[in-house]
Order: C-alpha cells, then structure tokens, then sequence
C-alpha cells in the first residue's frame, strides 16, 4: 500500500509539476522589427485578445477582467510588459509555453479560461509576433485579482489532470484537398481566433464537448449561436453575408452583432480583409450546403421582408400594442439597416433557441460605434417592466418567427437586468477601436 502511494504520488507530481523558466530582463521595444510588431497587432485582434484582457474604464493589457464559470470567477491576467505584475520578465520561450501549454514562467498551471487548447494550434512564428507586440505595449503596474474558487479547484495542480483529458497539442494540419485560402481560415478558426469557444457547448468539466463543434454555447449571459447546419438564422449564411458580418458588424439579412460577438467583429475590422474573408470561407464550409428546405423558407422570408410593411397591429394580443408603440416606428419604416430597423423576421435572435439575446438587446438597445454610420437603437431597462418585456418578447416570438413559444421568458429577463449590471461596471467599452485608442496604429 505504502508503495502504491509513494508511486501514485510520485506519478501525479510528474503529471503536475512543470518548471520555472527563468526570469529576463524586460526588452526594449526597439528591439523589435517594426513589421513583426504590426503583425501581432494584426493577431492580436483576430484573437479578441485586448476585450477578454482589459476592463471597462483601464488600462489596454492589463487584465483583471472578471471571467464567470460555472465553477467561480477567474481574473484574466495582466500581459503588459511590467516586470512585477505582467509579462515583462518573460521569454519568447515562456511565452511560447503559456500558449501551447497553459503554463505560466513560473511554471504554474493556467486555467483553461485562457483558450489554449485552441491556442496549441498557433505557429511559432505568429506566437512570436504576438510576443513583439504585447512587449512594445505600455508597461501597466496591475495585480491580477485572486481568483474565486472553491478547494480543490483553486489548486493549480488539479488543471493538470484536465489537460490529460482534454487538451490535444498540434492538432490542426492543413488539408490538401482544399484551397489556401480555406487552411488560413481554418487555421485562425480553430487557433487563434479560438470560435469554438463560445460557439461549442461545453461538457460537466467546462471543456468543449467532442462531436459537437459549433453546435452553440454560453458565453456572459449570452447565447453564442450554434454556427453549423444546426444554426437558427431564418436565411442561410453564404460566404458575402458572413464576411460583411463580420466586417461590419451587421447584415441586412442577418441582424446586428451584439454582446460578445460585437468585440469580435469590431477588432476584425481593423485586420487584412483577406484574413476576414478565409474565415467567412471556411466557416461557410462549416454551415455546411443548405438543404432545399432551408433554401425554401430562406427565399421566403427575404420574399416577405421585402414586401411592403403591414402596419403594426395594437390588437389585445399581449404586447401587441407596445410593438406598435416602441418598435415598429423603426423596424416597419422599410429603410434598410443601419438607418432603420431590421427586419425582425431576418432576426436569427428572434428564431433562436432561447430569449436570452432579445432580452438583451431590448433592455440595453444597440450602442452607436463612433464615427461611423452604424445601427442604433435605444435601451428600455428604464421604461418598460419586465411584464411588458415579456409580453414584447412573447409577441415577437409568435409573429415573426415559426418556431415554438419560448418558456422561462420572465426569469430570462430578470437574469438579463442582473447581469446588465455587472456588465457596465466590468466590461470593455464598445468600440471600433481599442480601449486605448491612441495605441492602434503604433508599433
């Protein structure tokens, strides 16, 4: 007994433990190639790195950004080049390790909020001009908040036996049967740009599970939207409608990209346009050929979007009348998107498999990016109750789309107003720029 406890113990410690690499001085940014620096800065943005890695109101890198899981809340760590409370005294080695491996320079085990299970997927090379770039960055003094977690998971060690289950080193491999710019879509996908993530649901571990990729998951209160032949979108997706979406952030056969997925569009926009349209190409391949029948519906619901607009009926039907009063005034004027509404019957929220997004966005409304002419509608958390929220929801559910009635519609939205909350004071800003704007163009 006595020795199968020394060898079990002997052989967890060998899973666990991972040396320290050792510490460095930090470099000086003009160490650095120019050309290598504007490239992590590209890769940085394919990777939404700055809005899971800056809070509302602080500085760009410096971490500390609340992450809920269904196990506590893990602080995103700061990756600013300060030598005390970042990644100053990091090596391109150790950086390399922490991306492929999940482990720190100190040798500590990284919790897997941190995608690298996609992030095995990175090449040296970008991994390198990441590193050029982040180093550059403004050094910010910021200790990362402790994470809350309960015994035994606020143990690092214990990660290390989710990696022996879960996580899979190198895995992608271009395919030759397809075509250049599919394998750099792929490649971003299921590496850097890490969709999968909130895309996939996740098993009782929190890791994303095997044989359901893109089949939708949750991400802060939100439904990220199953993005296979599974999706909820009324029309189908094509490789035009998905790069425009994730270019510009809307669609007018699709909707408006709202809560997380704004983050993403809005760093895509700043990247090479090619980049952005090899991930449309593969996602495309993902969504699969729509069947005839989706084909069927599709042409159908753009033929009656683009009827003339019946006027909004202030029947008895619950939430008739609000519709009329608060909503149709934009969504039924026919103008196209971004100077009216979009049509609700294209609305792949309105179709989805729960309230939560439609909760969310009539609550909060649809901020304006600025400078630009982009979407905008206002919040009704302060003038309507969660009654007539409900009844909204219930009655848009039922007029434009042909799904079955949703339930649990009250306590969403009763969720929704908590978590709006938290969301102001910890999230990172909208915008089509980073939280430090002054840092975009500059190596």
């Amino acid at each position: 007994m006595a020795a199968l406890l020394i060898g079990g113990g002997a052989a967890a410690f060998a899973v666990a433990w991972r040396p320290a690499i050792a510490a460095i001085e930090p470099p000086a940014p003009k160490s650095f190639d120019p050309a290598l620096v504007k490239r992590g800065r590209d890769l940085a943005a394919l990777g939404n790195c700055t809005d899971c890695h800056t809070v509302r109101g602080g500085k760009t890198f410096a971490g500390g950004l609340p992450v809920p899981t269904p196990f506590g809340t893990i602080y995103s760590s700061n990756i600013t080049p300060d030598a005390d409370t970042g990644i100053g005294t990091w090596s391109q080695a150790a950086f390399r390790r922490a991306m492929r491996s999940g482990i720190n320079r100190e040798g500590q085990h990284l919790y897997p909020t941190f995608p690298y299970d996609h992030f095995t997927n990175v090449t040296d090379e970008d991994d390198d001009a990441l590193y050029a770039y982040l180093m550059t960055r403004p050094a910010v003094h910021a200790p990362t908040p402790a994470n809350q977690l309960s015994f035994p998971l606020d143990q690092r060690f214990v990660v290390a036996g989710w990696k022996l289950l879960f996580l899979r080193r190198g895995t992608y491999a271009p395919d030759s049967a397809q075509t250049a710019e599919w394998n750099r879509g792929a490649y971003l996908v299921e590496g850097l740009a890490h969709c999968g993530s909130c895309h996939t649901p996740r098993n009782a571990l929190g890791a994303e599970r095997a044989g359901a990729s893109f089949a939708g998951g949750d991400v802060d209160n939100w439904n990220a939207y199953a993005i296979n032949a599974r999706s909820p979108s009324p029309v189908p997706w094509d490789t035009a409608a998905l790069f425009s979406y994730l270019r510009q952030g809307w669609h007018p056969d699709h909707g408006v990209a709202r809560g997380p997925m704004a983050e993403v569009v809005s760093n895509l926009s700043s990247v090479d346009e090619r980049d952005v349209h090899a991930i449309a190409t593969y996602m495309t391949s993902v969504f699969g050929a729509p069947t005839p029948d989706q084909m069927r519906r599709g042409n159908e619901v753009l033929a009656k979007a683009k009827a003339p607009a019946v006027p909004a009926s202030q029947t008895e039907v619950p939430g008739a009348s609000i519709y009329a009063a608060a909503c149709a005034t934009c969504h039924e004027t026919g103008r196209p998107v971004p100077y009216g509404g979009v049509n609700l019957g294209l609305s792949t929220a309105i179709s989805g498999p729960d309230p939560r997004n439609v909760a969310n966005i009539v609550l909060s409304g649809i901020r304006p990016v600025e400078g630009e002419r982009s979407p905008i509608m206002p919040g009704f958390a302060n003038s309507m109750t969660n009654d007539q929220v409900a009844a909204v929801l219930n009655y848009l559910r039922s007029r434009f789309s042909n799904q079955p009635a949703w339930t649990g519609v009250e306590k969403t939205i009763e969720e929704a107003r908590r978590t709006q909350t938290v969301s102001l004071q910890t999230s990172p800003p909208p915008h089509n720029a980073p939280a430090d704007p002054t840092q975009r163009d500059k190596p």
